[in-house]
């Protein structure tokens, strides 16, 4: 692999929004590392159609969740690529049962915000310091770092209330850091998704289709994986580079108050 290659390290790449991400940045040159837990056939799809896109890949299986996990993707990706120019936090999961807040039980909370908040934080503790001696040495010019967020960061949910306080967790986490890789010439940035048409919401759709037809959603449609991967391309292009800790809303127009 050439070490001048600009490399990203995209968790969750197997489908929805990773899969759109992964794609996105191998069309922008970058060779990816695609992160999966368990489906190993979807993973070789993603594989498959960054090859085609003329870029090269590398698959690592491991949970976010586990912190011997997330060491090994670093370490496999930095064996591979050399280095890594682009960190997406992306992985993430919903409540296994949705369930009011007077319901929710603690293994839930757990396995939730485990996922959502605590693995994006410590994978990026552990990619921010590698990137700070990469930035210094001269072997990769401009580190980036991608939090997908949601807009239920700040948009809550009576029967998920352990997914609402995750994202919003993670929206502070992308701002903690931006805070403090400034100064390191680091850019972070928070991608803050909407109603997206993944496998994450097939279970709602009916609800969520409604909502839309409704006007939730200003721009009367569902979000795509490409509309988040188009940001992250923007991001590592170099596009937003004095833009960090900006939060960047990828949602139809959902936040727009009108009397």
């Amino acid at each position: 692999m050439e070490i001048s290659k600009k490399s990203a390290l995209v968790t969750g790449a197997s489908r929805g929004i990773g899969k759109g991400i992964a794609l996105g940045l191998a069309a922008e040159g970058y060779v990816v590392a695609v992160n999966y837990v368990r489906n190993l056939k979807a993973a070789e799809g993603v594989l498959k159609e960054i090859q085609q896109l003329g870029s090269e890949g590398l698959l690592i299986q491991g949970d976010v969740g586990s912190s011997n996990d997330r060491k090994k993707m670093v370490d496999e990706t930095v064996a591979e690529f050399g280095k890594i120019d682009l960190l997406v936090n992306n992985a993430g999961i919903a409540p296994k049962i949705r369930v009011e807040i007077l319901e929710t039980t603690e293994e839930s909370f757990d396995r939730v915000l485990g996922t959502n908040l605590k693995a994006p934080y410590f994978l990026t503790q552990d990619v921010s310091r590698r990137m700070i001696g990469w930035k210094q040495s001269g072997e990769v010019e401009v580190p980036r770092i991608v939090f997908v967020t949601s807009i239920s960061a700040y948009a809550g949910s009576r029967n998920r209330t352990e997914y609402c306080i995750s994202k919003a967790g993670a929206s502070m986490a992308a701002m903690s850091f931006a805070m403090r890789l400034a100064e390191e010439g680091i850019p972070v940035f928070e991608v803050r998704p909407g109603l997206t048409q993944t496998d994450m919401v097939e279970k709602v759709q009916d609800k969520y289709d409604r909502f839309i037809k409704e006007g939730i959603v200003p721009q009367r449609r569902w979000g795509y994986p490409e509309d988040i991967a188009k940001v992250v391309r923007a991001i590592a292009r170099g596009d937003l580079d004095f833009s960090t800790g900006e939060i960047i809303e990828v949602a139809g127009g959902f936040s727009l108050k009108e009397l």
